[in-house]
């Protein structure tokens, strides 16, 4: 087998002369590999990886059915946060103690945050997905939602199979193509997969060393601040300019000091931060700091990296968050309706899906501000009424 050498980058780009998604799906396969074919793989390589490829409906059918993000943040991290978890993480903390103090020397990444990721992905490697994985990339590459995704790891995982570390009809995991105890997809293994366990191999779904030091490397690699926090509960105010919270609105924390945000426990980071209202005025507070940032480029859904943020102070030691007594929010069927009106106003929130995402965020404070309501960011059934 032949090795691609250094042209990862190049399969970002999609040449014209092949579809990037849609019609037969043997055509489409065949413009994958007469594409794979300029990039440098041989045709042996290539037959062989897709032997016996498959469209996988199962996979499609996850795809579209991720009513869990729908969930306010309250409900959304209970049900991911349980006991279990909390004393499991801090067993496996124990566990591999000498990893995680090799991760925060070399990469400055406090455990508690692989430790949950570990845990949300996984449940600490023991539910990997079944999935296989090539026929739910190519699959998802076919599908014309999330092309210029998927079909770059096709690439990736051809190459790890011509580096004799991906078998094209064994190798299984999530329902999107993501591998081993941490999930990481293709082309994230070639570029940060780490021999943690030092036997030769990196294998990241049977040793938790290989997993861990890989995910703490493409966390370092995505801009993650050595030894910096990344989130903190905090208390706020009965009234304050609430315009101002919001991811991507950081601000001195002296400044937020002084229209009184308090730390809940503990001293707080002289960085700068956002404050972060999830269910509105009332409800839990946070402060996130830059490396709370690098989380949405793990993953996409604003409710989940705060779930994954919080559970990683929690395996630290922050006391269960305040939830205070949040107005009550909408249905599904509610939200879809507010997020049509708000489309309709003009503003961006993208798919009419029903989820609380950072584009409905942004409409719903730009609304509650025009309406003289207050700005928190949290859709209310006054807020739906009065649009």
């Amino acid at each position: 087998m032949r090795l691609l050498s250094g042209l990862i980058a190049a399969a970002l780009f999609v040449s014209p002369a092949f579809a990037q998604c849609g019609g037969g799906f043997n055509a489409f396969v065949k413009g994958l590999k007469s594409e794979a074919v300029q990039q440098g793989f041989d045709t042996e390589t290539l037959n062989a990886f897709f032997k016996g490829v498959q469209q996988d409906g199962a996979v499609l059918k996850a795809d579209r059915a991720q009513g869990v993000f729908q969930k306010p943040f309250i409900e959304f991290s209970r049900r991911l946060i349980s006991q279990n978890r909390i004393d499991r993480g801090r067993a496996m903390s124990r566990k591999y103690d000498a990893v995680f103090d090799r991760i925060a020397r070399d990469y400055g990444i406090s455990r508690g945050v692989l430790l949950a990721f570990w845990a949300f992905e996984t449940d600490y490697g023991a539910f990997q997905g079944d999935f296989n994985t090539r026929n739910a990339l190519v699959t998802l590459a076919h599908d014309c939602r999330r092309p210029e995704l998927f079909r770059p790891q096709i690439f990736a995982a051809i190459e790890l199979y011509a580096q004799d570390n991906f078998d094209p009809a064994r190798t299984t995991g999530a329902w999107a193509g993501e591998i081993g105890m941490v999930q990481m997809l293709p082309r994230d293994i070639l570029e940060n997969g780490v021999d943690g366990d030092g036997d030769g191999k990196v294998s990241l779904k049977t040793s938790a060393p290989d997993a861990l030091m890989s995910g703490a490397k493409m966390l370092s690699g995505l801009g993650w601040q050595p030894g910096q926090p990344w989130l903190q509960e905090v208390t706020v105010p009965s009234e304050m300019d609430w315009s101002l919270s919001g991811p991507g609105k950081s601000r001195p924390v002296s400044e937020w000091q002084a229209m009184g945000v308090q730390a809940r426990s503990g001293p707080l980071s002289n960085l700068p931060a956002a404050l972060i209202l999830p269910q509105g005025l009332k409800g839990p507070a946070f402060l996130a700091y830059p490396n709370f940032d690098v989380y949405f480029e793990w993953n996409q859904s604003f409710t989940y990296v705060l779930t994954a943020a919080y559970f990683g102070t929690r395996l630290e030691g922050a006391q269960i968050y305040d939830t205070g007594n949040p107005a009550q929010g909408l249905s599904g069927a509610q939200m879809k309706q507010l997020q049509s009106k708000l489309q309709a106003r003009g503003h961006d929130v993208g798919k009419i899906d029903g989820i609380l995402g950072a584009g409905t965020r942004a409409a719903v404070q730009a609304e509650q501000q025009r309406l003289g309501l207050p700005a928190d960011a949290w859709p209310t059934v006054e807020l739906l009424g009065r649009l």
